[in-house]
């Protein structure tokens, strides 16, 4: 009965630190869409990691959250690179649902990306089992890769 009972209370307390990063060039025009979904807790803890300085359960508590913000967060944790120029992001929405943080994107990329390089360094000097999932589309080409600590940047080349 005991093991029964733990397999479903372990999937409800899942404590895995997983954050999800699509990243999809918009075909005809010299745009990429950058959605990343991560845990607010998590998102708050980090963030830390530069600005220490104010009550951020507060100030990110009331939508729409601070996009300047979110906005230096994300650039300063995700790097994207399109034939080998880094990109700066800027910050579209974020939406808190679920306990979860979504954020979109908007890069000035080329019209013909030829290779796109991710270093995302979320959460990993925090957690040793930290998983960045990627997901990159452009023309015919989808890929995903998962970055951790020890493996924090992915190059995809775009046929």
């Amino acid at each position: 009965m005991v093991k029964i009972l733990i397999i479903p209370l372990c999937l409800i307390l899942n404590f895995s630190h997983v954050t999800m990063t699509s990243i999809e060039h918009i075909p005809g025009t010299d745009s990429l869409k950058v959605v990343c979904r991560m845990d607010f807790g998590h998102f708050l803890f980090d963030y830390q990691t530069f600005d220490d300085d104010r009550n951020l359960t507060e100030t990110f508590s009331k939508q729409p959250f601070p996009s300047d913000l979110v906005n230096k967060y994300f650039n300063s944790k995700v790097y994207i690179f399109v034939n080998n120029k880094l990109l700066i992001g800027k910050l579209l929405s974020t939406n808190l649902a679920d306990n979860e943080i979504i954020m979109t994107l908007h890069y000035k990329a080329d019209k013909k990306p030829k290779k796109i390089t991710v270093r995302n360094i979320m959460l990993t000097g925090w957690f040793s089992d930290q998983e960045n999932l990627i997901i990159v589309r452009a023309k015919k080409f989808e890929k995903g890769v998962k970055l951790t600590p020890v493996k924090i940047e992915e190059t995809f080349i775009i046929k």
